[in-house]
């Protein structure tokens, strides 16, 4: 069981300070719903978190490492950060076979994760043919080819219809009860407050709020509202 933990995170752009102090952590067995307005830091924050963007001060860890620290990162961490990053003309099956064979992987996982996200009828499809729903499906496959403990995802329901949001729903759940880490960035607020299980909100890289649902339910406002109420100057 992997924790994430965010210390003291901080991202200067110049003289825009994207990232200020952030600090939280995210459990295992549980969906965290990564929350804030657009500009806000959530995607600043998941690419320092995942090696991308050097911090400018502070750190953020999976269990005490980097992820540039980890052994194996494709096998301990799953991603999905842009379901599009992926080559149009690859067959799905194709794109997974290359990060199979770059992880060491076994390649009888491609078709267990092609099951697990319902794209096996489209696996010798290119890509470029996918809906956007599709692609996004095709990247939580990717991410879980390493069957990881922790899956960290930028917007994973983008493009999705209602019920492949329903499906997500059900998807994350599962990965929770298998004991996974899981955070989620998200503006679809009505669906965190169905999927999540404690949501953290930030607002001009700052933390607003980190608290479990079933505690924002007692205090009475929705989570929209609490939202609005925390980031609307």
């Amino acid at each position: 069981m992997t924790t994430i933990a965010f210390e003291g995170l901080t991202k200067m752009f110049g003289q825009k300070k994207a990232v200020d102090g952030l600090s939280f952590e995210v459990e295992p067995g549980r969906i965290t719903g990564f929350l804030g307005p657009n500009g806000a830091g959530k995607t600043t924050t998941l690419r320092m978190l995942l090696g991308l963007v050097e911090p400018t001060a502070g750190r953020s860890t999976f269990d005490g490492k980097t992820y540039r620290e980890l052994s194996h990162p494709r096998r301990q961490v799953g991603v999905v950060l842009e379901a599009s990053a992926i080559h149009p003309g690859r067959s799905g099956k194709n794109h997974l076979r290359i990060i199979q064979k770059s992880a060491g992987i076994p390649a009888a996982r491609i078709d267990e994760v092609l099951e697990l996200v319902d794209l096996q009828e489209a696996a010798e499809t290119r890509v470029g043919k996918y809906s956007l729903g599709m692609r996004q499906r095709l990247a939580l496959a990717a991410a879980m080819l390493g069957d990881p403990e922790v899956l960290v995802l930028d917007e994973p329901a983008n493009g999705l219809d209602p019920a492949g949001i329903r499906w997500l729903r059900d998807f994350l759940r599962r990965g929770a009860g298998e004991g996974r880490t899981i955070i989620v960035s998200s503006h679809l607020l009505a669906e965190m407050e169905q999927t999540a299980d404690e949501v953290v909100i930030i607002g001009d890289g700052r933390l607003l709020r980190k608290a479990q649902l079933s505690e924002m339910a007692q205090d009475g406002p929705s989570l929209e509202e609490a939202f609005l109420e925390l980031t609307v100057q």
